[in-house]
C-alpha cells in the first residue's frame, strides 16, 4: 500500500510545514515516509511544493506521479496537473483556485476564526485526512503534538475544514508496522556527531547546512553541545580548530561557497594535525549557484582542497541512517588519526525527511592516543603508525605547541631538509593505516546480483535502490570516497560485465575517479538541473542505455 501527496502554494503559505505535518501523521500510523521539498530562494512569492510519499515498506525516494494534489493557489494546479493519475484527484482552496476535484473554502474558514492566513495549511491538512478516511481524532492528536503554538485556534480551523470536506478518495488503512522516527538528514548528521562525542558545533549559516546549526542551537543544552555562530566562515573553522587544540571534538557545517573560504584553514589542520569534521552540504554552483536546490558537484573540490599534501577522510551518506553513522565514524577517525574529515551531503539528503531507525547501539565513539605523562612531551613525536600522542593545554608537564609552519617533533619550526622530509612522511603514513581500516568496515553497500551494475553515491541511493530492484541490476554504493576503498569496490564489481554510474553533476566526478583508479565504467547517467533523480526519471535513463 502506497500513496503520494503533493502540497503546493507560494512561499509564505506554510507548505513545508504542511508536508511535515502530513508525513508525521502517517508515520505515527506505521507508514514509512519520504518527504521531498522544492522551494526557491525567496521568503515570499515563488512556487513551493512538497511531495510526501508513504508506503508500508521502507522508501528513500519520491516519485513524479502523485495520488493527490493539495493546492493552496492556482499555480499549484497548473504546474503539477501532469503528475496526477486522475485529473480530479485534487483538493484545493475553492476561494483561490478553479479546478475539478474537491473544493473547500480554506480562506473563508481562516477568516471566520480570525486566524492568520498561514493557518490555511492546517485546514488543508484536515481536508487531506478526511479524503483518506483518517479520523479527526488523529488530526487533533497530530496538531496537539506538532503545533504547540496557537493549538486551540489551529484545532478550530482544522475541525471546520474537516466538516466541510465532502467526498472520499481512498481509505488509508493502518499498515500494522510499529512507528519509526521521522527526521531530516541534517538532524541525523547532528545526532551522529553528538553520539560520537561532539562538544562544539560552529557554523555560519549557509543553505542547505543551516538546519544543523538551528537544530544544535535549539537542543544543545540537552545534548551537551555548545553551538557558536561566528561572523564568517574563516572564523568558523579557526574557532573549531582552536577547540580541537584544547581537546574538544568540534564540527563545522557549510556548503561549497562557505567551504571555499575555509580552505586555507583546512591546510592548517593538515599541517598542525588537528582533528576536525566538516559537514559540506552541496548545492548547485559555481559561486552562489542555486542556493536551495541540490547537486553532487563538490566531490573534486573536497578531494583536492588545500595546498600541500595531507591525508583526509571523505564519506558520502545517502539517507538519514547513513548520515548518522558516517558522521559518527568521521568524528572517531578524525581524532584517531588527527586529520580533517568530511561528511559530503547535499540538499537532497540534508533537507529530506526520512522514516528510519538510527543505529545508536553501533555508533562509533571518539577515542585517541593520549600522552602517558612520562618524559618531555613532543606534540609531533614520530611513531610507528604516524599518530602522535595527544596532550592538551593544562595537562601537567606538557607544553603543547602546534604550528602552521613545518616543525620538528616538539612543534618548533624548522627548515632543515631531513626534518621536513621526515615530518611529511609521518603525516602521509597515516593514510595507509586509514585506508586499511576503511577497507575493514564494509565501505561499499551491495544489493542484488546481475551482469549489469548500477553504481551511485550519496543522495542518488534511494532512487537507484528501487530501479535496481525493478530492473534486476546489481546495486553498488561506496560510502567512503577518500580513501577510496578500491579492494572492496573490486569485490563488489565481481561478475559485473557492464557498469552504469549515475550522479547529479555535469562531469561525472565519481565516474572519472573510478576510471583513474583503473575501474571500468561503461556508461554515465548525469543530471545537473538542480533536482534529484526521481524513481521514474532514473528508470527511464537506465532503461535507455
Amino acid at each position: 500500500m502506497e500513496v503520494s501527496v503533493l502540497f503546493g502554494g507560494r512561499a509564505g503559505d506554510g507548505i513545508r510545514q504542511l508536508g511535515q505535518l502530513w508525513a508525521r501523521m502517517l508515520s505515527r500510523r506505521g507508514f514509512r515516509v519520504f518527504l521531498y521539498d522544492d522551494y526557491p530562494s525567496l521568503i515570499r512569492g515563488g512556487h513551493n511544493f512538497t511531495i510526501v510519499r508513504s508506503s508500508t515498506e521502507p522508501i528513500l525516494a519520491h516519485r513524479e506521479k502523485v495520488d493527490l494534489i493539495v493546492a493552496l493557489n492556482q499555480e499549484a494546479v497548473e504546474k503539477h496537473a501532469w503528475r496526477l493519475l486522475s485529473e480530479v484527484d485534487l483538493v484545493f482552496d475553492s476561494t483561490a483556485v478553479k479546478a475539478q476535484g474537491f473544493g473547500v473554502p480554506w480562506k473563508e474558514i481562516v477568516k471566520e476564526f480570525s486566524a492568520p492566513p498561514i493557518m490555511r495549511n492546517t485546514a488543508a491538512l484536515a481536508s487531506t485526512a478526511k479524503l483518506f478516511g483518517i479520523s479527526f481524532q488523529e488530526v487533533e492528536e497530530s496538531i496537539k503534538k506538532d503545533l504547540p503554538k496557537k493549538t486551540e485556534l489551529n484545532l478550530s480551523v482544522a475541525h471546520r475544514a474537516y466538516e466541510l470536506t465532502e467526498g472520499h478518495l481512498r481509505k488509508l488503512s493502518r499498515p500494522g508496522n510499529d512507528p519509526w522516527p521521522t527526521l531530516f538528514g541534517n538532524e541525523a548528521i547532528a545526532l551522529g556527531a553528538v553520539s560520537a562525542g561532539l562538544k562544539l558545533y560552529v557554523a555560519y549559516p549557509m543553505t542547505p547546512s543551516s538546519s544543523i546549526l538551528h537544530y544544535l542551537a535549539q537542543h544543545g543544552e540537552s545534548l551537551g553541545v555548545t553551538t557558536i555562530h561566528p561572523e564568517n566562515e574563516i572564523a568558523t573553522i579557526l574557532c573549531a580548530l582552536g577547540a580541537a587544540y584544547a581537546g574538544k571534538p568540534a564540527m563545522v557545517g557549510t556548503s561549497g561557497g562557505g567551504f571555499a573560504l575555509m580552505v586555507e584553514a583546512l591546510s592548517l589542520a593538515g599541517q598542525a594535525e588537528l582533528p576536525i569534521v566538516i559537514a559540506e552540504c552541496q548545492r548547485p554552483g559555481p559561486s552562489t549557484g542555486v542556493p536551495t536546490y541540490t547537486m553532487q558537484a563538490d566531490l573534486n573540490f573536497v578531494l583536492s582542497a588545500g595546498h600541500g599534501e595531507f591525508p583526509r577522510l571523505v564519506v558520502a551518506p545517502g539517507d538519514a541512517e547513513e548520515a548518522f553513522y558516517l558522521t559518527a565514524l568521521s568524528l572517531k577517525l578524525a581524532w584517531k588519526y588527527q586529520i580533517p574529515a568530511f561528511v559530503l551531503s547535499d540538499k537532497h539528503v540534508s533537507e529530506s525527511l526520512f522514516t528510519q531507525q538510527l543505529p545508536f547501539d553501533e555508533v562509533p565513539k571518539v577515542a585517541f592516543k593520549a600522552w602517558d605523562g612520562q618524559g618531555e612531551y613532543r606534540r609531533y613525536e614520530i611513531t610507528a603508525d604516524g599518530v602522535s600522542p595527544l596532550a592538551f593545554p593544562g595537562d601537567p608537564g606538557a607544553v603543547v605547541k602546534v604550528s602552521s609552519y613545518e616543525h620538528d617533533p616538539y612543534g618548533i619550526t624548522t627548515e632543515e631538509p631531513e626534518t621536513i622530509a621526515r615530518m611529511q612522511e609521518k603525516r602521509l603514513s597515516k593514510a595507509k593505516l586509514l585506508k586499511e581500516e576503511i577497507e575493514s568496515l564494509s565501505p561499499v553497500k551491495i544489493e542484488g546480483e546481475g551482469e549489469v551494475g548500477l553504481l551511485v553515491w550519496g543522495s542518488t541511493r534511494g532512487a537507484a535502490l528501487e530501479v535496481s530492484r525493478k530492473l534486476g541490476l546489481k546495486y553498488i554504493q561506496p560510502l567512503v570516497l577518500e580513501p577510496l576503498p578500491e579492494e572492496a569496490l573490486r569485490k563488489a564489481l565481481s561478475g559485473v560485465k557492464r557498469l552504469i554510474v549515475a550522479e547529479t553533476n555535469a562531469t561525472g566526478q565519481l565516474a572519472r575517479l573510478l576510471k583513474a583508479r583503473g575501474l571500468s565504467v561503461d556508461k554515465t547517467i548525469l543530471k545537473y538541473d538542480g533536482r534529484p533523480f526521481t524513481v521514474e526519471d532514473l528508470e527511464r535513463s537506465v532503461a535507455g542505455v
